[in-house]
């Protein structure tokens, strides 16, 4: 098991940059449902909480757990979520660089403060123009500020499919959150897409290509 640490950020506070910014996503790959960015910052005296790694990593209740932890120990959280229609419409590349602009947004208005640096998750995201940007390849099993980003994205992500599902509990969305599971197939060949599908990505566009002619 990987764990995280702290080491770059103590490197780019040394240097100088005293808020860095750890940001990651959640939700890229679904079939359904938004993609959502988490954004965090610590300090020098954020108390470490062991538990914390790569959200994929972990169980439902310990990314709870350390949810709140984060919310209640870091310098500023911020989060961002871009819907399916925005993503159908723009491309999830570009959904994915607004959500993270969107949290870092949320973050710099906690801080009051403009961000000096951003450590984002991954080497395939755009770049947020104006800004010092590291992009790193399993970030978030690495540097412990991405990691409580990743966290932020997928619970606050979770919650959203599980709310969501009561409206569409055809598809179980509380079980898979929108991933193309089995038994999520199994519900939309049988019922068809909802307002929360994306209809551009395959298989989606492939079965429904009447549907899809609309998106764009």
């Amino acid at each position: 098991m990987v764990f995280p640490d702290v080491e770059l950020e103590k490197k780019l506070w040394l240097s100088g940059k005293k808020y860095v910014v750890g940001i990651d996503e959640a939700g890229r790959g679904p079939l359904a449902g938004p993609v959502c960015a988490g954004a965090v910052v610590i300090d020098s005296n954020t108390e470490i909480n062991k538990v914390v790694r790569d959200s994929k990593t972990m169980t439902a209740k310990q990314r709870e757990e350390t949810y709140q932890y984060i919310l209640e120990n870091s310098l500023a959280c911020g989060v961002c979520m871009i819907d399916s229609k925005q993503i159908d419409r723009m491309g999830i590349q570009w959904a994915v660089r607004r959500a993270m602009q969107g949290a870092l947004a949320e973050v710099e208005k906690m801080l009051g403060k403009r961000a000096q640096y951003l450590i984002v998750d991954g080497t395939n995201v755009e770049s947020i123009l104006g800004y010092d940007m590291l992009k790193i390849k399993e970030g978030d099993s690495k540097h412990y500020s991405i990691s409580c980003a990743s966290i932020i994205a997928k619970v606050t992500r979770d919650r959203y499919m599980v709310e969501i599902s009561k409206k569409y509990p055809e598809y179980g969305f509380e079980k898979h959150k929108g991933y193309g599971t089995k038994e999520h197939m199994q519900g939309i060949n049988e019922y068809g897409p909802c307002d929360i599908h994306r209809m551009s990505f395959s298989p989606m566009k492939d079965l429904f290509k009447k549907s899809c002619k609309n998106v764009y």
